[in-house]
């Protein structure tokens, strides 16, 4: 077993309580509204409350502790989980197909962020209302979110450390009152035969439907995936027995309340509230209120995680990324912050209150659950596992997740159609900019560098053309040193001949390893030209200009190259000299003409660029030293214009 994959199996009491803090938020928090969901206008029925309870036992067995926390957490990329970890793992050995199931699943779970804050802040706030009926709880929901979102640029490290005592705090909390309640009607327990939950199914009337309130207790299951480079696949796997102990005694301590009132309603008050004894009731509101702050919290820092890795995969425009603190891994993205801070505030001022939210809640995620339930057959294949045990598995977890989708239907009219749009804006911005890319790559053209060396040298020499710099940097697609583009030819030769004493070019080869940093020099004529590669992981920021001035005080100190500025007057004081880089922006040429399905893709490409980073920002250059030269960009030639030669009339005076 090698050493990465060692640690990601260690089990150490700090990696239990960072686990529990970080990768239970969003489900843990789930016990405050999921039975109330279910329950919500119904009488009362042992049907109801055992079928029900019975069902959340067997999706929690199922979903959470089978798929995610047993098969799932086994496909590490290098340490990293989540679903587009789960896509580079793969895509090497399989055909484009698959990059339409990770688009999916990625936009729909940061879709389902724009509710999960709404509706846990709300749900623990509501519980004022045992005090104060009358409370408006919209002002303080905001609030909360806005203060949440607000401190995320300066980082989390040092509020972090109180994530895992107060989760565990919480945990203990809900399974301590949950076990009490179930004391006074422990007959509940039976609900763990599946048969009750089939009775709920058959026998209720509507009960099939009811599993879109049931789906809510799981919802959290891709977060034990996503963090498993903050946590390790073992700690995970260590702290979900009792987390997963704690939630099923807080279902079953609601379910005994709710057998003792059979024949009744449960009213506006959450069956969770109502277990909680009376002198404990603001400790438990104001502890739900930390722990949905905190499950609101892992949730956001997953949105910058997953919009991270979608950039380093070219499928989401380029955008400022700040590390707010030196934990590995964590990520600000202020264009997604503000942007899901925006939408949680206008969730809260549409839906009002938490029962009203959970008609929107869950039906994005089931989206992505069967989306990762297609990548994670594709990679059992891979692994070369027994071909019966993939349709098995795919097979079982398909069929559940299909029934919950089909069940999360009927929240569609509801307010599951604001997540669904919102998931198919994601979708589209992600397939625009990739498949964008993707045309503008194949339109570039290569010429050989090594053949047009002769040509730079005599450039280089050449004293009739004013030096443009010393030191003239391009960043390139070409991935092998002996390529470099046309365009970056024509941009040193024909456009304004740029004459530079040293000719450098950079290459950025993003790796499917989060972290590696690694570089490689290929001298193609000594104190002449240079060709770098950067072999970055999908989770490093490609600060190119401080990379870059690494590599080069490296050279230097090994000889392989002068820096020094070589005009006379400059060189006898070993003065360093200038560095120049020459980017280059595409435009969409006035001369295309295209089908109507590339304009709409390349319109959509070049609108999304409105709000992308400027290249020198992507990659982290200094503006001073970079220029940028518009490039037009031709996909189809007109090709029925016919353009006719008019002969001039003679003179008949001549």
């Amino acid at each position: 077993m090698s050493t990465s994959h060692s640690s990601l199996n260690k089990v150490s009491a700090q990696g239990l309580l960072v686990a529990i803090g970080i990768v239970f938020g969003d489900i843990g928090t789930s016990p405050l509204y999921t039975l109330a969901a279910v329950m919500r206008g119904k009488d009362l029925s042992d049907t109801l409350v055992l079928g029900t309870l019975s069902c959340v036992i067997w999706t929690l067995t199922l979903q959470t502790t089978i798929k995610y926390v047993i098969i799932t957490l086994q496909a590490d990329n290098k340490g990293e989980g989540g679903i587009f970890s789960l896509y580079t793992l793969v895509r090497r050995f399989t055909g484009k197909w698959l990059l339409y199931p990770a688009v999916i699943g990625g936009s729909f779970l940061l879709a389902d962020g724009l509710i999960t804050p709404p509706i846990s802040v709300s749900s623990a706030i509501e519980g004022l209302l045992i005090f104060y009926p009358n409370l408006d709880t919209v002002p303080i929901v905001i609030g909360i979110l806005i203060a949440l979102f607000v401190s995320q640029q300066f980082g989390t490290q040092q509020l972090g450390k109180l994530f895992g005592p107060i989760m565990l705090v919480w945990f203990t909390f809900i399974g301590v009152i949950g076990f009490l309640a179930l004391l006074h009607q422990p007959s509940v327990l039976k609900a763990v035969n599946p048969v009750w939950a089939f009775r709920l199914l058959m026998e209720y009337p509507g009960g099939f439907w009811l599993l879109g309130g049931v789906f809510l207790c799981t919802t959290g299951a891709e977060a034990l995936y996503s963090d498993m480079g903050h946590c390790g696949r073992g700690n995970i796997r260590a702290s979900w027995g009792y987390v997963k102990l704690t939630l099923l005694l807080s279902y079953a301590g609601q379910s005994a309340w709710m057998m003792q009132h059979l024949g009744k309603q449960i009213g506006e008050t959450s069956p969770f509230y109502s277990i909680v004894p009376a002198p404990l009731v603001v400790f438990s509101i104001g502890l739900a209120t930390l722990a949905t702050i905190i499950a609101s919290q892992a949730l956001i820092s997953g949105s910058f995680t997953l919009v991270g890795e979608a950039m380093r995969l070219n499928l989401w425009p380029r955008q400022s990324v700040v590390y707010p603190s030196d934990f590995r891994g964590q990520l600000y993205v202020p264009f997604v912050n503000w942007g899901l801070m925006t939408g949680c505030i206008l969730m809260v001022l549409h839906f009002r209150e938490s029962k009203n939210m959970e008609a929107a809640f869950g039906l994005a995620v089931t989206l992505t659950m069967l989306m990762s339930t297609v990548l994670m057959s594709t990679y059992l294949r891979v692994k070369r596992v027994n071909t019966f045990l993939i349709v098995l598995i795919t097979g079982i977890f398909l069929t559940v997740e299909t029934t919950f989708l089909s069940a999360n239907l009927v929240k569609f009219e509801e307010g599951g159609w604001i997540s669904i749009t919102m998931g198919l804006l994601l979708m589209a911005m992600m397939l625009f900019w990739q498949r964008g890319e993707d045309l503008k790559a194949r339109l570039i053209q290569y010429d050989s560098l090594p053949d047009n060396l002769p040509l730079l040298k005599k450039l280089s020499n050449d004293l009739d053309i004013p030096k443009f710099a010393t030191h003239l940097v391009y960043l390139t697609t070409a991935e092998d040193a002996r390529k470099i583009e046309s365009e970056t030819l024509y941009s040193i030769l024909n456009r304004a001949p740029k004459r530079a004493d040293i000719y450098w070019f950079l290459h950025v080869n993003v790796e499917d390893e989060p972290y590696v940093m690694r570089y490689k020099v290929d001298t193609l004529a000594h104190e002449d030209a240079y060709f770098i590669t950067f072999y970055l992981g999908f989770r490093v920021q490609p600060r190119i200009n401080l990379l870059f001035r690494m590599v080069v005080e490296d050279m230097v100190k090994n000889k392989e190259v002068t820096i020094d500025s070589r005009y006379q007057s400059l060189n006898t004081h070993r003065v360093p000299g200038d560095f120049r880089f020459v980017l280059f922006r595409s435009f969409l040429s006035y001369e295309n003409d295209l089908p109507v399905s590339s304009q709409v893709i390349m319109n959509g490409y070049f609108l999304l660029k409105y709000i992308a980073l400027s290249p020198q920002a992507a990659y982290g250059l200094d503006t001073s030293n970079v220029i940028t030269e518009d490039v037009p960009l031709v996909l189809t030639r007109p090709s029925n214009i016919k353009l006719m030669r008019v002969k001039p009339k003679q003179d008949s005076s001549v």
